[in-house]
């Protein structure tokens, strides 16, 4: 019943920005982490960024100082500011929540993919 809804993805130009945006729904259910995973073609998905259980955010090497996470937790809503995107940066990009479900249900939630090109 927990759906993960992203958007914000697209094709730039090296240098360029996107920010990418997770909205979770549902009931019943509480959030332990919740950040962004991608995999780029022939390649195995990696953590970019996400929010801990304590609230404090880590980054993947490649991505400190160019990539912020943010939430709004109103709207149970995180982003990801995207900034001097490089073409490695090419992948499919995946929204990730581990929760809580009815006090003592953990598992993973998965968004469907957000494409993000970034030629050169």
């Amino acid at each position: 019943q927990v759906q993960l809804v992203e958007s914000g993805g697209g094709s730039v130009q090296a240098g360029g920005s996107l920010r990418l945006s997770c909205a979770a729904s549902g009931s019943g259910f509480s959030i332990n982490t919740m950040g962004w995973y991608r995999q780029a073609p022939g390649k195995q998905r990696e953590l970019v960024a996400v929010f801990t259980k304590s609230g404090s955010t880590q980054y993947a090497d490649s991505v400190k100082g160019r990539f912020t996470l943010s939430r709004d937790n109103a709207k149970n809503t995180v982003y990801l500011q995207m900034n001097s995107l490089k073409p490695e940066d090419t992948a499919v990009y995946y929204c990730n929540t581990n929760i809580t479900m009815r006090v003592f249900y953990a598992m993973d939630y998965w968004g469907k993919g957000t494409l993000v090109t970034v030629s050169s």
